[in-house]
C-alpha cells in the first residue's frame, strides 16, 4: 500500500544515507522525520528520529522544528 503522506522537502545528510523528510498529511497538517537506509540492506528507508506523529500547522513551521530536534540539519540546510 502507498504511504499517504506527500514529502515536500527531504534533505540528505553527505553520504545519503540519512535524510530528513517534511511532508503533508491527507487532512492537511504538516510534520517531518528523520530516515536512515543502510546499502546493504534491501528494505530501503526506515525512521530513526520517530517524530512523524507530531504535527503542525504549515511546512515551515514542520520545517523549523525539524532544525531545532534533528542536530545536523540546520548545518545542511546552511551548504
Amino acid at each position: 500500500m502507498a504511504h499517504a503522506n506527500k514529502v515536500l522537502r527531504s534533505v540528505n545528510l553527505d553520504g545519503e544515507t540519512i535524510c530528513v523528510d517534511v511532508f503533508v498529511r491527507p487532512d492537511g497538517s504538516f510534520g517531518f522525520d528523520e530516515f536512515r537506509r543502510d546499502p546493504e540492506d534491501g528494505r530501503g528507508w526506515y525512521s530513526i528520529g520517530h517524530h512523524g506523529m507530531r504535527s503542525y500547522s504549515s511546512e515551515e513551521a514542520a520545517l523549523r522544528a525539524a532544525v531545532d530536534t534533528v542536530g545536523w540539519l540546520g548545518d545542511a540546510l546552511d551548504t
